[in-house]
């Protein structure tokens, strides 16, 4: 098998198809074990998490096969795995619920506290790390998925199975970036039928919180990112009005007065949530869907929690159910209603992964997907 794998960090700001952190090589096929699958990936796709374990902004234990999210087909299926076979078509998740820690039984699988445990690791929901260098060494898992590879072995828990009429090129992108980002607006805000939105940040996750904004029936729907290269295709997604953090207080009067009813933080900036709780009206919502580096902290004025009845919530994979969200998203997908194409810049041979990787710091690509 063919792996992309990361021996070590280079900082924010290098120029990654020079530095080559990460490795394309031959890697020894792990056969599944007990409730795993192992899985022929037909495309996987670059996200701004992968990224930031390259530039070290989120520890990870290396060598580690990076790539979380992906599509492709069931190849082999391990011991007591009765319900998914060879040969179908998987969207693969990177959060294998367990189904029985306090958060799988309280109905919200994106926070399984034994995933996060494994994720953290480098291991797999079943056992150990499978992965080894040519030399023996470990190779620690990327969130349980490994999806820069030509195959992966993952736990039965980690895939979705979809039907065979999405094209490949859709359904990569549905395991991350749409589950994220719509699940931000539907699940963690709740969003209601007239509410206005903000979203700041018009990465992947935050175009398709635009879009699950505009799905919903937001009476407004206000698309930020300094980089104006993306205002066309926000509103291609069903942004209502796009500008820059400059433009943001003035859209957000024109279309809502004191604030909007809800606000996505989509950046991954302590910056941006603090001035997102500005943006919102009394008793609004502000979703923080992106990934600070982990010293960031926030100073807001806390009067604003209880004296205005604001809302800061988390997002973590959009809340998601994935067994149930992948399908119900798809769904909206066949009517025409979520445009998931959009996100599609390009396709690339894994042998690119690293100029990708410049590409993607640079803004010049949404979702860049790779053939192995």
């Amino acid at each position: 098998m063919r792996a992309a794998v990361l021996y070590s960090t280079v900082p924010p700001g290098t120029s990654y198809a020079e530095a080559q952190p990460l490795v394309v090589q031959e890697l020894s096929r792990p056969e599944p074990r007990a409730g795993e699958l192992g899985v022929t990936v037909t495309y996987s796709s670059l996200c701004h998490s992968d990224l930031s374990v390259v530039d070290g902004s989120r520890v990870r234990p290396l060598p580690m096969a990076l790539g979380h999210e992906a599509v492709g087909r069931v190849a082999a299926v391990g011991e007591g795995v009765t319900d998914v076979a060879v040969g179908d078509h998987v969207v693969l998740v990177f959060v294998p619920s367990c189904g029985s820690c306090r958060a799988c039984l309280a109905g919200r699988p994106a926070l399984c506290h034994r995933a996060a445990e494994v994720n953290g690791s480098g291991d797999l929901l079943h056992g150990e790390a499978l992965l080894r260098t040519p030399a023996g060494e470990r190779i620690n898992h990327h969130l349980g998925v490994s999806a820069f590879a030509d195959y992966a072995v993952v736990a039965r828990e980690s895939v979705v199975v979809i039907d065979d009429d999405v094209p490949d090129t859709v359904a990569a992108m549905f395991g991350c970036a749409v589950l994220t980002g719509m699940g931000a607006v539907l699940n963690t805000a709740a969003i209601k039928e007239g509410q206005s939105v903000a979203v700041f940040g018009l990465g992947a996750v935050g175009l398709s919180a635009v879009m699950a904004a505009a799905l919903a029936g937001a009476s407004a729907v206000i698309a930020i990112d300094p980089n104006k290269a993306k205002h066309g295709l926000a509103m291609k997604c069903g942004a209502t009005a796009v500008g820059t953090p400059e433009d943001a207080t003035r859209l957000i009067a024109e279309a809502a007065g004191d604030g909007v009813d809800i606000a996505v933080e989509a950046v991954g900036s302590a910056r941006v949530i603090a001035s997102c709780l500005g943006h919102v009206t009394r008793g609004g919502a502000v979703v923080s869907v992106g990934l600070p580096h982990p010293t960031a902290e926030l100073t807001v004025p806390a009067l604003q929690f209880a004296g205005a009845g604001k809302r800061l919530l988390g997002s973590y994979m959009g809340d998601a159910v994935p067994d149930r969200d992948i399908p119900l998203y798809l769904g909206y997908w066949r009517e025409g209603r979520l445009p998931v194409e959009l996100l599609h810049t390009d396709t690339k041979p894994l042998a690119e992964i690293n100029e990708g990787l410049d590409a993607l710091a640079a803004g010049q690509v949404v979702r860049r997907l790779f053939q192995a």
